[in-house]
């Protein structure tokens, strides 16, 4: 019975498992920890600049005179979706996914607030390094030349449009920031809950979130910090804006991950009120 009215009750051990191991990496072995946050940055930054490349293929490809940057569009977020797998798979430390994990470490006081947020900060620093080493690489190369670097600075300008809209800008950033971390988590509570036994679904469940945020234009805040990198280091940027926005996105990313699902599936498979219950 206890089963079926808490389902969950695997993938929160699960989860509180992996906040112990995070603690320990990030306490006794903080350089460790920040190179695998940094590769979580790389992997982003890589195939962020993927996706713009696949894009931009298409950009000036007509069949029958109709042009296929729709198709481009569709083909890169694909191609971006793999980014959350090849970080899953080299046990990379990505902040939004690990903002879903904290929260339900605090929910069950597996965790203070303190470290919690100590851990949060160094993956958010190691996620940047990776994305400065990706942005350094392009600076020195050719990868992000003629449709591509349009295609980047056009959607960094869309990205910065959001915070010089003002208030209506700020919440539909805000708005899309939540959606992206709440799919981001979704997908990790797909994969973590015991349920899914093949690591054919578990890919599918992964490519599947980060296709939806990237095709639909969700705002997540470590690619954008990430892309904001690359093109400041490269063209430049207005740093204020930048940094505005991924402000907003880690609020809203909170939101969605650590909130809508950290604080949700934490609440609703607590069995302590229902034992409590049966020992009168």
């Amino acid at each position: 019975m206890n089963e079926q009215l808490f389902p969950g009750k695997h993938f929160i051990s699960t989860v509180l498992d992996a906040l112990e191991t995070k603690h320990q990496m990030s306490g006794l072995m903080t350089r460790r920890y920040l190179q695998r946050a940094g590769m979580a940055g790389l992997i982003i930054g890589l195939m962020y600049l993927t996706n713009f490349a696949v894009v931009a293929v298409f950009v000036d490809l007509k069949l029958e005179g109709t042009a296929l940057t729709g198709v481009g569009k569709l083909l890169g977020a694909l191609v971006f979706g793999f980014a959350l797998v090849f970080i899953y798979y080299t046990k990379s430390e990505l902040l939004t996914s690990n903002m879903m994990i904290v929260s339900i470490g605090a929910y069950h006081h597996g965790t203070s607030w303190r470290r919690a947020l100590r851990l949060l900060g160094l993956c958010y620093l190691g996620n940047f390094l990776g994305g400065l080493v990706i942005a350094v690489l392009v600076y020195f190369s050719s990868l992000l030349d003629g449709n591509a670097l349009k295609l980047v600075n056009a959607a960094v300008a869309h990205k910065l449009e959001y915070v010089a809209s003002g208030p209506t800008g700020w919440g539909d950033l805000f708005v899309r920031a939540i959606l992206c971390n709440f799919l981001i988590n979704l997908a990790m509570l797909l994969v973590y809950n015991g349920l899914i036994h093949d690591d054919l679904t578990k890919c599918l469940a992964m490519i599947m979130s980060v296709f939806i945020f990237a095709f639909v234009g969700l705002e997540h805040s470590v690619a954008n910090t990430v892309l904001f990198t690359i093109v400041g280091l490269k063209e430049g940027l207005d740093v204020g804006a930048a940094a505005a926005n991924v402000l907003i996105a880690l609020i809203g990313n909170y939101i969605g991950g650590g909130v809508l699902i950290g604080f949700y599936y934490a609440y609703v498979n607590d069995d302590r009120a229902l034992k409590s219950t049966s020992n009168l």
